[in-house]
């Protein structure tokens, strides 16, 4: 097979393009929304959101209902509940996410426990089912995702502000609290989105893992938005053709190349990598004692 045939030959089927579609948009959409989730340190958002969804389409699979609409009241729900407890400062927010998730989870596992067995459906859900999109997941993912980003980029300076000092934001007159609620809101929509392309599992690398390393990369938020949405649109559309080719799961092979380009950039970032940091360790090292022997002398 040649490289031709191997880059052409997925999409003369239709339920490839169809996946390719899905997995593409939702890899630009996570890319924006990602990076307002690392600059906020809330990487544990993510998680939580992708697990408490998890009670809700445990409760949809019991009375045969849609699992993802199950799962998007379920995530909102416990994303809104952590945005208000959250605001009163003597806890952090990572304690009160730890608490709602923990409990979100262990409810979930409740109502699956009360299920004879599980169904195809549930563990599509749990591991993806990207491959099996039909053509109205393609719009709804492009409709859904451009609302999202539109949203963020509306409100970009003003989560930054809030992102990097909460007091100075709130004293400068900024809604902290509607700020946190938008926001919140963004993320738990961009999971439930992506849930058909990687599944509740492994969400959160698809969410995380191109903004980390498009942060290793610069620091100008134009540019970090810009790379982190290619990196998680290329890292999604490459995933799926290892997939096609080796016979492997879709969303575990988006998921391991999405991670392959996070530590090509962790080692080879011009600034903050691990080579340019070795490189110039050396250097000071090199340079150290020629300056003392200069001075001595």
């Amino acid at each position: 097979m040649t490289v031709l045939d191997f880059l052409t030959d997925p999409w003369h089927l239709p339920f490839m393009q169809r996946a390719f579609g899905v997995a593409v948009i939702t890899g630009l959409v996570c890319g924006v929304v990602g990076v307002y989730v690392v600059l906020r340190g809330m990487a544990f958002i993510g998680e939580a959101v992708s697990h408490s969804a998890f009670p809700g389409v445990a409760l949809a699979y019991a009375f045969q209902g849609n699992l993802l609409l199950g799962g998007a009241i379920a995530g909102l729900t416990t994303s809104l509940l952590i945005a208000l407890v959250s605001q009163n400062r003597r806890l952090k927010e990572d304690t009160v996410i730890g608490v709602f998730f923990s409990c979100a989870f262990g409810l979930g596992i409740v109502l699956v426990s009360t299920q004879d067995s599980w169904s195809t459906d549930l563990s599509s859900f749990l591991f993806g089912q990207v491959l099996a999109v039909g053509p109205e997941d393609v719009w709804t993912a492009a409709c859904v995702g451009a609302v999202l980003v539109t949203a963020l980029l509306l409100l970009s300076k003003e989560l930054v502000a809030v992102s990097l000092d909460r007091e100075t934001a709130r004293a400068a007159g900024l809604p902290v609290m509607r700020l946190d609620l938008i926001l919140y809101t963004v993320v738990t929509a961009t999971i439930v989105m992506s849930l058909e392309a990687v599944g509740n599992i492994l969400v959160l690398s698809l969410l995380i893992t191109p903004a980390a390393a498009a942060r290793m990369l610069t620091e100008r938020l134009w540019a970090m938005t810009l790379l982190a949405s290619l990196l998680g649109g290329t890292g999604a559309l490459a995933g799926l053709y290892v997939s096609y080719a080796y016979d492997l799961a879709a969303g575990g092979s988006i998921v391991c190349v999405l991670t392959a380009l996070f530590a090509l950039t962790w080692c080879l970032a011009p600034r903050h990598g691990l080579v340019a940091r070795a490189r110039r360790r050396g250097d000071s090292e090199t340079w150290r004692p020629a300056r003392e022997e200069t001075v001595s002398a």
